[in-house]
């Protein structure tokens, strides 16, 4: 058994489809699960459908038709045939959306997003497995909500791990060619609920462990794991073998290429990771595995946009200690704020985090009732693992340093 997931640019365009299928075609499909993710820019497309129903009720069918556009653009140019069953398969999908937004009675907005979102994920697998079955890749389509079952917790909901391992293993069929959606589960109650931002990753390397498949190969428009985002950092080099370990600590640190949680399912049962090139699919890619060396061994540059830095001190100047640091950390949990970075002195503790779930002003106005608080909002956060003297004077070079942390393998800076 082997799992391929292909990410949302790789499925752009019809062309990206028809790529996906020459791909299969290239490689090999037999005893294979397809993990797919909303096509092209749709997840964002459809942030701003949620956005409208909120706050802009009268553009919220504008919307949601600009995504049907989209969408159906696709399909004319996959099938010439404008009575396949697609496109009433597709057009129903849509009319369950609205559905949704007629009949939905809660006001909560992490509730709404992930039964919402999840359609960018349910309309592309859709139109790919239709369009595969057209040219005689004969597959199988899966709701992967009947399978990955989660907690309640929208928009980074946790796995039930014995639960999605059960209906896994008894109810899928290896020995077809499946296909199925990445990013999103459903609760006990049947809700629909999301794996966290970029989770599609997650869904691949959670099939995997169920089904104790041969390996996990993640197809992305870049020949493999980079040791730097090469949208933001010039002369990106391919990595061709990383250890889990390695692979961990640059997810952990923001790096794109692979979802923070994919890596531990997969080092549990020791199945290796490809990274490979939809582009190019006959070349290596980069693999990740058990005591891999790190090859080349260079630095490793991440950057992670948007953050917000705080610095809290004492009213009284008196040190912060550990009952500082753990009131401090439960408001963080309590607002759901992701820490990228933290740094402590005697009298001050300065966090860096992401504000996923727009809490940041009441984060703050709780932590002034208390502390001396200054806050930088939209700074940058620079990593770098295995610096050297050079790599540190390329990223320091010409910016205002707000905060700078050194360890032996690790140096991370914030500037504006």
């Amino acid at each position: 058994m082997q799992i391929y997931k292909f990410g949302g640019a790789s499925v752009k365009d019809a062309e990206g489809v028809r790529n996906l299928a020459n791909t299969l075609k290239s490689v090999g499909y037999k005893n294979t699960l397809i993990i797919v993710s909303a096509m092209g820019k749709t997840t964002n497309a459809m942030e701003k459908v949620v956005s409208n129903y909120f706050d802009a009720r009268h553009e919220l069918n504008s919307s949601v038709q600009e995504v049907k556009k989209y969408h159906n653009h696709i399909l004319l140019d996959l099938f010439e045939n404008e009575t396949h069953d697609v496109f009433e398969n597709i057009d129903s999908l849509f009319q369950k959306l609205l559905q949704f937004f007629d009949h939905n009675k809660s006001p909560d907005y992490n509730f709404v997003y992930d039964q919402v979102i999840a359609f960018g994920e349910l309309l592309s697998t859709s139109i790919i497995s239709h369009y595969l079955d057209t040219i005689g890749l004969t597959n199988c389509w899966l709701d992967v909500r009947d399978y990955i079952k989660t907690d309640d917790y929208y928009r980074n909901a946790k796995v039930n791990w014995s639960q999605t391992q059960e209906l896994i293993q008894s109810k899928i069929d290896t020995s077809k060619l499946n296909i199925t959606q990445g990013f999103i589960g459903s609760n006990s109650n049947n809700f629909t609920t999301t794996l966290g931002r970029e989770g599609s990753d997650y869904t691949a390397a959670i099939f995997a462990f169920c089904l104790n498949a041969k390996s996990v190969t993640i197809w992305k428009d870049v020949p493999g794991i980079l040791n730097a985002d090469p949208r933001y950092f010039e002369n990106a080099v391919l990595l061709s073998q990383i250890s889990y370990t390695e692979a961990i600590e640059l997810s952990y640190y923001g790096a794109s290429v692979i979802h923070p949680k994919t890596l531990q399912p997969l080092q549990r049962k020791e199945i290796p990771l490809l990274v490979k090139s939809f582009l190019n699919p006959e070349k290596e890619g980069s693999i990740v595995g058990k005591n891999l060396e790190l090859t080349p061994k260079i630095p490793c540059y991440i950057l992670k946009q948007n953050q917000t830095l705080i610095s809290v001190s004492s009213l009284d100047f008196s040190y912060i200690v550990e009952d500082n640091i753990r009131h401090i950390f439960g408001l963080l949990h309590d607002y759901k704020m992701k820490v990228s970075m933290i740094q402590n002195s005697a009298i001050s503790f300065s966090v860096c985090i992401e504000d996923n779930y727009n809490n940041l002003e009441r984060l703050l106005l709780h932590l002034k009732a208390k502390y001396k608080v200054k806050s930088h909002k939209g700074v940058k956060l620079y990593t770098i693992r295995h610096y050297n003297e050079a790599s540190v004077a390329k990223i320091e070079n010409g910016k205002e340093i707000l905060l700078k942390q050194i360890t032996p393998e690790i140096m991370q800076l914030i500037t504006v």
